[in-house]
């Protein structure tokens, strides 16, 4: 099914003079199983792309080996020494699929570049459109499901809260969008200027302010191997998209903080209108164990907050380098 498309935001680039060279970026980690008919895809269409006219005869595909532990290194070294198309870079150790575009992106001297997963769960045929968008003025173009019906009910319904929550903590994020995306050459220069550690692409993107455009597409079943997004890394993620762009957590807890101080003053002024005016009081122990564990939670879960914050902060301010190339071939 062909990706549609939906009406470009923004003032429109100037169109290129001629055919754009592309780079496909493709992060890799421990994938062998699925490499093979991934390059062969890939290898194909860039092929009809340079046969159509529409990105020149130098443009490649980049594959990062974000420290595989099985053959996928060997595989691209083999892929790279058949004479096609394709560039590897592998980095020093394993450092998160978020590095690994990233370093990708800032290896390619390309006038566009497509960022892609290796498990073909994302229609490559929307990279086409892709082209199409940003030759008509687009600097970056979205890939965006068309729907989640590939995704279990708990997946889909996790996702959906999550959109609404960074959208009610004013995040700026394309929902249903992932990292498959065709930025021009001025967005990935002005993706540079960012240098935090904790990056959370999805939200970084946005900030960039380049006219955009959307290409809507079908996801289907992983082709081979398994997810290299567990849960934990699912949650991992998503806590880096609240604290790296919101600071309302914080501020929640301020407002829950002094909504305890003043219903807790009203308390107090209730117990003594009790004591001395009525001559009553509350029998039983609910009355007074029953704050002491509402107030004990709160101040846990605060407690957790703020430290996740000055855990950002902490990594932050070491300003320690992202990733280390080991090889480029």
């Amino acid at each position: 099914m062909n990706p549609a498309q939906e009406p470009r935001s923004d003032a429109p680039r100037a169109e290129a003079p001629g055919p754009p060279r592309l780079a496909v970026v493709v992060p890799c980690y421990n994938e062998e199983a699925v490499l093979p008919e991934t390059s062969k895809r890939l290898l194909a269409l860039l092929d009809r792309l340079i046969g159509n006219a529409q990105v020149q005869a130098d443009s490649v595909i980049c594959f990062v080996d974000d420290g595989s532990r099985d053959r996928t290194w060997s595989l691209i070294e083999g892929l790279v020494a058949s004479g096609s198309r394709v560039r590897g870079v592998k980095l020093s150790r394993n450092r998160g699929h978020q590095q690994a575009l990233l370093a990708g992106l800032f290896s390619m001297q390309a006038d566009a570049i497509v960022t892609i997963d290796a498990d073909l769960q994302d229609d490559i045929d929307a990279i086409e459109q892709m082209v199409v968008e940003f030759k008509q003025g687009a600097e970056i173009v979205y890939g965006v499901r068309r729907d989640r019906n590939s995704d279990t009910r708990f997946k889909r319904g996790t996702a959906g809260l999550y959109y609404q929550l960074l959208r009610r903590l004013g995040v700026e994020i394309v929902p249903h969008h992932a990292d498959y995306r065709l930025m021009g050459r001025r967005a990935v220069d002005a993706l540079r200027e960012f240098s935090e550690v904790n990056l959370f692409l999805r939200g970084v993107i946005p900030l960039l302010g380049f006219p955009t455009a959307r290409v809507y597409y079908d996801r289907v079943e992983r082709f081979a191997g398994v997810s290299k997004y567990p849960l934990r890394r699912m949650v991992s993620l998503a806590l880096d998209g609240v604290t790296s762009f919101s600071v309302t957590p914080l501020r929640i807890i301020s407002a829950l903080g002094l909504t305890i101080c003043i219903l807790s003053t009203g308390m107090v002024a209730w117990v003594l209108y009790g004591h001395f005016a009525m001559d009553t009081t509350v029998p039983g122990w609910a009355s007074s164990v029953l704050p002491i564990y509402f107030l004990g939670g709160v101040q846990l879960l605060s407690i957790g907050v703020v430290g996740e914050y000055v855990a950002k902060i902490y990594l932050e301010t070491k300003r320690r380098p992202r990733f280390f190339i080991e090889r480029v071939i």
